[in-house]
């Protein structure tokens, strides 16, 4: 654990009157210690005291993988246990060992986890941790912006070569089997995510693939993401078209590209949240589609943080009143969904920075056009 963080956490939690962090297997355990252990029965959590050094709790056949995190590397401690031994007692035995206060425990930490420590820490509140991790985790460091520009890079090369995979005749699943592949060969370690929706399915923000065959004149929505070897995702979408789409769906997609580009445009330190999903919105109120405005359509919020996980803060949506501050990276990604007719949807990665924003991606926003 880089010293600089492990400071950083320890000032929020005096400020917040937190004795202790425990973290369990997870994005937050992988972003604090450099360890992304396998989420399994035998519990593994670093436990992080308000003052001294952390200490890393592993089942003792994990002890290798342990002991080769960079938290190990760099010098910090490593507790391992036995199947006879009961963990929660240890991590007990660390809490206790410290000052007063409650404890903090991960967002994502299993239920039965939770209940199991309550029951050994009785006396003490249980607090989320995410109270203090999601700040730190929303403000990238250069390193982590790098990061997420290589997987920007690698998930575009993907989008690049649709036109060359996709043919009228094909199953939107067979045309999803091709990609995974291409997502794996650009250099992902695994493949979080593959939407391929064409007509009607487009209507389905999170549709996945069937086996609907693609036509001519289909619009199809591709939303592909994957993890990269430092952990960080990606996540590009773009809408393409067998031959050529319909006038009235080729007006409003050029309004969603305007909408999309302009609210990229707009990011900047002064931005609330939900500032920018309100100025999509705007954008698209005044174009109407089968008799309605074209935001009646957009039915999911324009953006979310991305990062080790695909999906975190911030997130971009109504209500959310806090600024953007530089180091932030999140999904621009409006879209509309017409039930029964067909959807589109385009989205990029942005990070806000001190004077204004950074698109991490290049490829065009055009509705991408596939020969019939």
């Amino acid at each position: 654990m880089e010293l600089e963080l492990l400071s950083r956490l320890q000032v929020a939690m005096h400020d917040d009157d937190v004795a202790a962090m425990v973290v369990t297997p997870g994005a937050d355990l992988r972003y604090i210690a450099g360890y992304d252990a396998k989420p399994l029965e035998r519990l593994t959590a670093l436990v992080i005291p308000r003052d001294g050094s952390p200490v890393l709790v592993a089942p003792a056949l994990e002890a290798g993988e342990a002991r080769e995190s960079t938290f190990a590397r760099s010098g910090g401690d490593v507790i391992t246990w036995t199947e006879t031994q009961d963990p929660f007692l240890i991590v007990a035995d660390l809490v206790y060992d410290g000052a007063s206060g409650a404890i903090a425990v991960d967002d994502h930490m299993w239920a039965q986890r939770v209940l199991r420590l309550r029951q050994v820490i009785n006396d003490r509140p249980q607090v989320l941790a995410g109270s203090i991790l999601n700040d730190l985790r929303q403000q990238k460091t250069s390193t982590e912006i790098e990061l997420l520009q290589e997987a920007a890079a690698a998930i575009e090369s993907v989008h690049r070569l649709i036109p060359s995979i996709v043919r009228p005749g094909m199953t939107e699943s067979a045309v999803a089997h091709r990609i995974s592949a291409a997502i794996i060969d650009a250099g992902h370690t695994g493949v979080d995510f593959v939407i391929v929706a064409s007509g009607p399915n487009g209507a389905n923000p999170h549709h996945s693939v069937s086996e609907r065959v693609i036509g001519v004149g289909d619009p199809i929505v591709i939303d592909i993401g994957g993890t990269m070897p430092g952990g960080y995702r990606s996540d590009c979408t773009r809408t393409y078209v067998i031959g050529e789409a319909s006038a009235d769906y080729s007006a409003a997609f050029e309004v969603l590209r305007h909408a999309q580009e302009s609210s990229v445009a707009f990011v900047n330190g002064q931005r609330t949240c939900e500032s920018i999903d309100a100025h999509a919105r705007g954008l698209m109120h005044h174009h109407h589609l089968d008799g309605r405005p074209l935001d009646d359509y957009f039915i999911h919020r324009i953006g979310h943080g991305i990062g080790l996980e695909s999906h975190e803060e911030p997130y971009l949506v109504e209500g959310n009143t806090d600024l953007l501050k530089p180091g932030m990276a999140f999904s621009i990604e409006p879209g509309f969904y017409v039930p029964g007719r067909f959807g589109a949807r385009i989205e990029d990665i942005v990070v806000c920075t001190e004077d204004g924003r950074r698109n991490l991606n290049t490829l065009s926003r055009d509705l991408m056009r596939i020969p019939a």
